[in-house]
């Protein structure tokens, strides 16, 4: 029985309402629980949006967060498609639909997530010119890449970052001729460095993918409405039936600045400031997932974290700081990918200039090793590629904060859990 005393607002219906939504119910929330999606599909997850959908191998369904009945029988009300365009932080009211609907809140929570970022360039209104962060996007990408691969098209992509190289792996086994522009000298670079970085730009390279690094997109160009062709910085042309810009995404933050919310400068990611319980500036609004920016107590600093594991906890942390619940936001940051036969867990934090030393256990050239990178001895973040049931010992690594001696750590021979201190 639902007690109409109280009601929660979730405004965002990914995986962190979705996951905020549930964990309310859980902890034994009665009031209301409404949650208001710009979206008309239900909650989904979207890692499978760049992989085993877009590859074809999971089905449409499999990326929903819950059963569509889930909602009605836990008393969680949905209203799809629709956008909330203010909040009346004085009336501690919502306002959204054509018609200007008002819902009333006790406490709100902004799960706005992320969008991806344009291209400014000529040419960005071509048919041809996709990005990728929606269902619906991959939907339609799924269909470009089967016709690419059965016509021997050209698929150039602006970015070398995570969603640029799944895309990019993802259409080489379609069959697709790609090729990626990175102004970076290795893929991934401001997340792996150089040294990791090489190990990606080798498996694709091994895989027929062409990079054009140290150069950007500067225009697509077209005829009739359609691709012909992409030019870069360094006035070459590349061939081109598609092009795909993923070169990052922007929080979506434009509904709590109007509001007077506290928003992060750019070097902190640029999400709407929270305090370790991921309240923001208005004690009865919270927010979670891509669009929060939060300090972390382990790394020292305030980040925007993009990925999905921040997703899966942070709804969840934000509903139970809803519930006056006073436990500290402090996961350490993970992620993963799959592209061709490599699979990847990354965990920690250990931005360009942050780290003094890289640590190989294993064989990297054989694309099966662990790598750690290391300030003055301590740990900042490991990746396990095709190494598995290692997150736990590598994240209690990060957490212990203490030297670890670099020889034993690069020797598979010795246990993890015996390094920590």
């Amino acid at each position: 029985m639902v007690d109409a005393d109280q009601t929660f607002v979730i405004v965002g219906g990914g995986l962190t309402g979705a996951k905020a939504a549930e964990t309310l119910r859980e902890e034994g929330f009665t009031g209301r629980v409404i949650l208001v999606c710009d979206e008309r599909d239900h909650p989904y997850e979207r890692p499978p949006l760049s992989k085993g959908f877009l590859l074809g191998k999971a089905e449409r369904d499999s990326v929903f967060v819950h059963e569509p009945g889930w909602y009605a029988a836990h008393d969680v009300e949905l209203h799809l498609g629709q956008t909330v365009a203010a909040i009346d932080r004085a009336a501690r009211t919502v306002h959204y639909g054509d018609d200007g609907t008002r819902l009333r809140y006790d406490k709100l929570l902004l799960a706005t997530g992320a969008e991806p970022r344009r291209l400014d360039v000529p040419g960005t209104d071509l048919a041809g010119v996709h990005h990728l962060r929606r269902l619906a996007h991959a939907e339609r990408l799924k269909g470009v890449l089967a016709s690419l691969g059965r016509d021997n098209g050209h698929l150039v992509i602006a970015g070398a970052g995570w969603i640029g190289l799944e895309i990019a792996a993802a259409a080489r086994e379609y069959g697709a001729e790609v090729t990626v522009v990175e102004p970076s000298p290795t893929p991934l670079h401001g997340v792996l460095g150089p040294e990791l970085g090489a190990v990606f730009a080798e498996l694709h390279a091994a895989h027929g993918v062409r990079f054009q690094f140290g150069v950007s997109l500067t225009e697509i160009i077209g005829q009739d409405g359609m691709v012909l062709a992409a030019r870069t910085d360094d006035g070459e042309e590349h061939p081109a039936h598609d092009v795909l810009a993923a070169i990052g995404a922007a929080p979506r933050t434009s509904l709590a600045q109007a509001a007077g919310l506290e928003i992060a400068p750019a070097e902190h990611g640029g999400g709407i400031v929270v305090d370790e319980r991921l309240r923001t500036s208005d004690p009865d609004i919270f927010a979670a997932g891509d669009v929060a920016s939060f300090p972390h107590a382990l790394l020292g600093t305030r980040l925007r974290v993009e990925h999905w594991a921040n997703a899966l906890n942070g709804g969840p942390a934000a509903a139970r700081a809803m519930l006056g619940r006073e436990e500290a936001y402090d996961r350490v940051p993970y992620f993963f990918s799959d592209q061709y036969d490599l699979g990847m867990e990354y965990s920690g934090w250990a931005p360009p200039g942050a780290y003094d030393q890289v640590v190989i256990r294993g064989d990297a050239a054989k694309r099966e090793f662990i790598a750690f990178w290391l300030s003055e001895g301590r740990v900042l973040a490991g990746m396990n590629v095709n190494v598995w049931d290692v997150t736990d010992q590598i994240q209690r690594l990060i957490r212990s904060g203490t030297p670890v001696d670099a020889h034993a750590l690069a020797d598979p021979h010795v246990p993890l859990e015996n390094l920590v201190g």
